[in-house]
């Protein structure tokens, strides 16, 4: 039976197809089967983060409307054979989505696949709603400002109470934080947000830390999803969030702001 994970946020631009595309290649790396489904239906990203936007031929509303089978919409992905893409649809309404039909394609996944990621639009519109309709587990992902916790804590509502094990009355959906564009100076400054404090007001267990860096904008813009940055902070941070996800205990890093030496403090650098 697969994993269903749900990468979630309250407020647009936080990072959640960054994130997706992430946990998806970083769980395919460790040798499991994992599917990644775009549900932004209208304003499809994640085929351009994968680096597979040119080999779009058929998408999820194409499979849910019978017009392809779900083996012509999935693109393999060219780095890790066990990785597949299900992208969205750029023409469709949000409306396409429906839970019946929604329900069967991942269940039909669910027969080959470890994990099925799914990518949500922000907020709590129709395809949100689709998104963690069926999800186990969420990555309910946002920045240390305000605004962004606040609607981070509305879909922590949602997840609680319009989930199928919501109505169903089973287990409740397993949440996890997910912080992105953490910076320890600026925390230190008083501009954002400490990860104490969003915890605080999120009550929820913590699942990673990703520091602000410019790899991601890096890797976003090559088509290569910025844990395969091996160098980089961002890229570390989401290698230690796939070892977390599958049960491992690994410390936080990049929490504390980089002390700067006696020449440096000399010199400005």
């Amino acid at each position: 039976m697969a994993r269903i994970i749900v990468v979630t946020s309250g407020k647009g631009g936080v990072g959640k197809t960054t994130s997706s595309a992430a946990i998806g290649l970083g769980l395919a790396l460790k040798g499991h089967k994992v599917v990644l489904i775009d549900f932004d239906i209208g304003l499809r990203n994640l085929d351009l983060i994968m680096g597979c936007e040119r080999r779009v031929v058929y998408d999820f509303v194409n499979v849910i409307n019978g017009e392809a089978t779900l083996n012509q919409a999935l693109i393999k992905d060219k780095r890790v054979s066990s990785l597949s893409i299900l992208p969205a649809s750029q023409t469709r309404d949000k409306d396409a989505l429906n839970k019946e039909n929604v329900g069967k394609v991942l269940a039909e996944l669910g027969e080959s696949y470890d994990f099925i990621v799914c990518d949500s639009p922000a907020g709590i519109e129709a395809g949100a709603m689709m998104a963690l309709y069926y999800a186990d587990e969420a990555v309910v992902t946002t920045n240390p400002e305000v605004s962004s916790v606040r609607d981070s804590d509305r879909i922590l509502g949602m997840l609680a109470s319009r989930s199928r094990r919501a109505e169903l009355g089973l287990e409740p959906i397993k949440e996890h934080l997910l912080l992105t564009r953490y910076s320890p100076k600026r925390v230190e400054e008083g501009e954002m947000l400490s990860v104490e404090d969003v915890e605080d007001i999120l009550s929820i267990p913590l699942l990673g830390v990703i520091p602000e860096s410019q790899a991601v904008l890096k890797a976003s813009n090559a088509g290569e999803p910025v844990i395969l940055d091996t160098e980089s902070d961002a890229g570390q941070a989401y290698q230690d969030v796939i070892e977390r996800l599958l049960g491992e205990t690994v410390d936080f890093r990049f929490l504390q702001a980089e002390k700067k030496g006696i020449f440096s403090r000399l010199f400005g650098g």
